[in-house]
């Protein structure tokens, strides 16, 4: 199974077998705030085929703050439909389970994220690639591969 493990954001973090990263898709000055979806599902899209994913992994959206559910949904919308399109399974983690997994405290904060992925040799660009990371560790672990 090829994982791809995603932090459903403007900066959406993200993770393969073979790499990483975060991808910004703020709207340029000028550009409609769809392009950030727009963006989003071309870049997932490419991992996909390049990787030949099969499974991929989200952090489900939470808090309190309207506009930021709101981008979240709109992205796992597009996100799930690209999945079903392409054959590819999909799952969803809540942050609480990722930070347990990742730190033994489900309310970990961002930077004991951080240090954990530290911990594990990667170069961490911020607390979205880091959650991402862990997120792909926990679908392997879940998969028992």
């Amino acid at each position: 199974m090829k994982i791809l493990a995603l932090g459903i954001a403007t900066k959406p973090g993200w993770r393969t077998a073979t790499s990483s990263g975060v991808w910004d898709l703020k709207p340029n000055r000028g550009e409609s705030s769809g392009m950030r979806v727009v963006r989003f599902k071309s870049k997932v899209r490419e991992l996909i085929e390049l990787e030949g994913i099969t499974q991929v992994s989200y952090e489900r959206p939470a808090g309190l703050h309207k506009s930021s559910i709101m981008v979240a949904s709109e992205m796992i919308g597009v996100l799930m439909d690209l999945c079903i399109e392409l054959g590819v399974e999909y799952a969803s983690y809540s942050a609480s389970e990722i930070k347990k997994f990742a730190t033994g405290a489900g309310n970990a904060n961002k930077e004991k994220m951080i240090r954990a992925a530290i911990e594990l040799g990667f170069n961490v660009i911020d607390d979205n690639h880091a959650d991402a990371i862990h997120l792909y560790n926990l679908t392997v672990k879940d998969l028992g591969k």
